[in-house]
């Protein structure tokens, strides 16, 4: 008897060895859009699940951004039961519009709903769809903005509950299996609206495939898993930095910092201190870092928030918003 198609025998392949360590009896939640990806996934969970001794569902998020997404979720949620997951749920996001733009305020409901469900229900686990592109696609990005180390080591295939297994695979490999098992993927047309920023890093990859020959895709996958130890160590080794600066932070401490590590405090110090981790670029972090070890003066710093940062007696200070009270970093 032949063996399932080889796109196929990989997307289970990968989900089985990410399963792997998994007790009996587990819940595994597959999010489900609809799209090649994830209806990858959900039909990899239904075949691997049972036979690890694993209980496999699935969950569709609508957000609710454009006409008939309620009938694009109920249908994926549709093909997820009749590949024989349960449960399955479809649930509403609530995007809330911030200055961090569309793309983050979807993301950050969808995670928001996404882990509301899997908390709810029990999961041991919470599968997300994303394949080698769509890692070489956040390398790009982190690449156009400036970004460091944590930005350029891409999405890890695990934290916490939440696992990606496959991100070794391509994008053209899951729409091979969706097509080797009749499933009939949802074509999301945003994907096509060059007004958000990660559809023309997608043809930019296209671009520079053909212009400097296959296996950007890879090599940037490849870059971003030999970043991430790296900065894994760095955050660690920042945790205790952080917090050994005081209340205020202090910036002779700081100062004594190694350069790695205090940019990597700075910008933790500002988040907390309510900047935008969206927006917070690699920029407004060497702003800050001058008013540590290149002070002659200057200040504010204007940080996405709006939040404004000063040096004041030897310490770091903020102002949030159109507040004039000058708060502690932290």
């Amino acid at each position: 008897m032949p063996g399932p198609a080889p796109a196929v025998a990989a997307t289970r392949r990968a989900l089985r060895a990410a399963l792997a360590d998994l007790p009996a009896d587990t819940l595994v939640l597959a999010a489900c859009s609809g799209g090649a990806d994830s209806s990858a996934l959900a039909a990899a969970l239904a075949f691997v699940a049972p036979r690890a001794g694993l209980r496999a569902g699935a969950v569709v998020v609508d957000h609710g951004l454009q006409p008939g997404s309620d009938a694009v979720s109920r249908a994926a949620g549709q093909v997820c039961l009749d590949l024989g997951l349960r449960p399955v749920e479809v649930v509403a996001a609530r995007v809330v519009a911030t200055c961090d733009g569309p793309e983050a305020d979807a993301r950050a409901a969808r995670h928001a709903a996404l882990d509301a469900v899997a908390q709810r229900l029990g999961a041991g686990v919470l599968l997300l769809g994303h394949t080698r592109d769509d890692q070489a696609e956040q390398v790009l990005l982190g690449l156009v903005r400036g970004s460091g180390a944590r930005s350029l080591a891409g999405m890890p295939s695990r934290r916490a509950r939440v696992a990606r297994p496959f991100l070794g695979l391509t994008r053209a490999q899951t729409e091979a299996a969706c097509a080797a098992q009749g499933l009939i993927p949802w074509v999301d047309p945003h994907n096509a609206d060059r007004a958000y920023t990660r559809v023309r890093a997608r043809q930019a990859l296209v671009d520079l495939e053909r212009d400097l020959g296959p296996g950007v895709v890879a090599a940037l996958a490849r870059s971003a898993d030999l970043l991430r130890q790296d900065a894994d160590l760095l955050d660690e080794l920042a945790d205790t930095a952080y917090r050994s600066v005081g209340d205020p932070p202090d910036v002779a401490r700081l100062a004594d910092l190694p350069p790695a590590l205090r940019r990597r405090v700075l910008r933790r110090l500002a988040v907390a201190a309510g900047a935008s981790p969206g927006r917070l670029r690699a920029t407004h972090v060497a702003a800050l870092d001058a008013l540590v070890v290149d002070w002659h003066g200057q200040g504010p710093v204007h940080l996405p928030g709006p939040v404004l940062a000063r040096r004041v007696d030897g310490t770091l200070r903020w102002r949030r918003g159109r507040s004039e009270d000058t708060r502690p970093a932290r």
